[in-house]
């Protein structure tokens, strides 16, 4: 049997998403494209590793079992790779690299700029991601490594195969709007408990993490607009209709007219780079993680 490692791929996003669009998503494929690498890794192995219910498709026995070792296999190449360009101790090569949006916008661009004045022939691929995701994609393989999110109140789960090296440590405050609370220069959670929040989908880990530190205070946050892209979170507080969690890098996502004011309780959030263990010592990979260690000693 011979199958690619694309092939594989597909199946173990497919496994962890549930259907082709999502899992194409993950991938940055199109779902069409996915489809055929699934069909060509059926014609590889010899059976039917999918079967179609209504609309959707769902694995077989054959694809339950060959995605159960899809995982490890990939696994194994990475490390073969990891391998095989410690031994030219020269950082030359691609690297694929998964980041969320904030990160994107405020992070790559500095780091790509630095990473080629110091290293002229590593070259950078990146992907924006849902924050959310970028965990899964390193453990997949989709990426060698990936700029997440971790809350001390709602960490990650960890993966013994996985590292997270912590780049910089955000504290929140709270966005007002103009005229709400006048004067406060810090403000409890109590005291904005009513005011109209702006969160994200509270099932996300940010969400949680959210009412998570909101709960351990006592108070349950009056949601008055469920909004992911921070920007846009930002301009609902300009316009006044609610007020939001921000830190330092969220800020510098959008010009905004609004007050930031300290919070009184405590609450966090760790920018980090995500790797497979196996890979930290990667020339390629231990240059880029230098280059945003250097950024984020800069920033601090």
């Amino acid at each position: 049997m011979e199958w690619t490692s694309a092939q594989l791929r597909s199946l173990v996003e497919l496994t962890r998403r549930g259907t082709v669009t999502a899992a194409a998503e993950a991938l940055g494929y199109t779902p069409g494209a996915v489809s055929q690498q699934l069909g060509a890794l059926e014609r590889a192995a010899g059976m039917a590793l999918l079967r179609r219910v209504g609309r959707r498709v769902e694995l077989t026995d054959a694809g339950r079992a060959l995605a159960a070792h899809a995982e490890r296999m990939l696994g194994i190449a990475a490390d073969a790779v990891a391998a095989l360009e410690r031994t030219t101790h020269t950082v030359s090569g691609v690297l694929h690299v998964g980041l969320f949006a904030t990160a994107a916008a405020e992070i790559l661009p500095l780091a790509l700029a630095r990473a080629q004045n110091e290293h002229p022939g590593l070259t950078v691929h990146s992907r924006e991601m849902v924050v959310d995701e970028v965990y899964d994609a390193v453990a997949a393989g989709s990426v060698d490594l990936a700029l997440g999110l971790d809350y001390p109140d709602v960490p990650i789960p960890r993966d013994p195969a996985l590292r997270l090296i912590r780049m910089l440590r955000e504290r929140f405050s709270l966005a007002l709007p103009e005229g709400v609370l006048s004067g406060a220069r810090e403000i409890s959670l109590a005291d904005a408990r009513d005011l109209g929040w702006i969160l994200p989908d509270l099932d996300t880990h940010y969400g949680q993490a959210i009412l998570t530190v909101c709960r351990r205070a006592g108070v349950e946050p009056h949601v008055r607009h469920q909004v992911t892209d921070t920007a846009a979170s930002l301009a609902l507080v300009e316009a006044g209709v609610g007020i939001t969690p921000v830190t330092d890098l969220m800020l510098r996502l959008r010009p905004s007219r609004f007050r930031v004011v300290d919070l009184t309780e405590r609450f966090e959030r760790h920018i980090v780079v995500i790797v497979r263990a196996t890979a930290q010592s990667r020339p390629t990979v231990a240059a880029l993680i230098g280059v945003l260690r250097k950024l984020a000693t800069a920033g601090e």
